[in-house]
């Protein structure tokens, strides 16, 4: 039996606010399921993360073990964090330069659907801001670029973003696109038969 994980992520202090309703496997790693968030945010993963509950958190460690930083996700499941820690909401952040800050909350826990594939998403609304646009603040800036064009900006938000940005745009078919591709990429590949001598 596979259990799915129902969960909500909120991208906060953005307006429109982007949420995505989204179901993983139970036992993904943390590791995967940043990557999971990646597809389903929009964002290119060239930035470090961090999965937070409490004082706990897990990214990429230090390879040096230099610095006390976060433990590896690639260690942790999101089904033995919920053990471990008891906790339904977990933070997590993206690109500590911008330090875009979601909300993850874990709706529900079911059996997984006869044939269905996943990460699977549910449902999506808002645009991610674009990559390195500079926080929030940056992109509340950006957005305001964008909608007057009399502002001094305007012309080098519109070609940098490339002409089409639309604040409230999911882009649903392309999150879709993603997650497929990542479902291909974890499929349990079929063994191979020994060959009898």
């Amino acid at each position: 039996m596979t259990l799915i994980a129902r969960l909500r992520i909120i991208l906060n202090d953005v307006e429109p606010m982007p949420i995505r309703h989204i179901e993983v496997p139970l036992k993904i790693r943390l590791d995967r399921l940043h990557e999971v968030i990646q597809a389903a945010m929009g964002w290119t993963d060239t930035h470090l993360y961090e999965f937070r509950v409490g004082d706990a958190g897990w990214g990429v460690p230090d390879p040096d073990g230099f610095y006390d930083g976060p433990m590896d996700a690639k260690k942790m499941t999101l089904e033995k964090m919920i053990d471990q820690t008891g906790t339904r909401t977990i933070q997590y952040v993206y690109d500590f330069g911008d330090d875009w800050d979601h909300s993850i909350r874990i709706e529900r826990v079911n059996e997984a659907a006869p044939g269905m594939t996943y990460p699977r998403l549910l449902k999506a609304s808002g645009a991610s801001p674009p990559e390195d646009v500079g926080g929030a603040w940056g992109y509340e800036e950006f957005l305001e670029a964008l909608a007057d064009p009399n502002h001094e900006q305007h012309t080098d938000m519109v070609h940098w973003s490339g002409g089409n940005f639309d604040a409230e745009d999911a882009e649903i078919d392309s999150i879709i696109e993603r997650f497929d591709r990542l479902a291909k990429k974890w499929a349990p590949r079929p063994h191979k038969p020994k060959p009898t001598i």
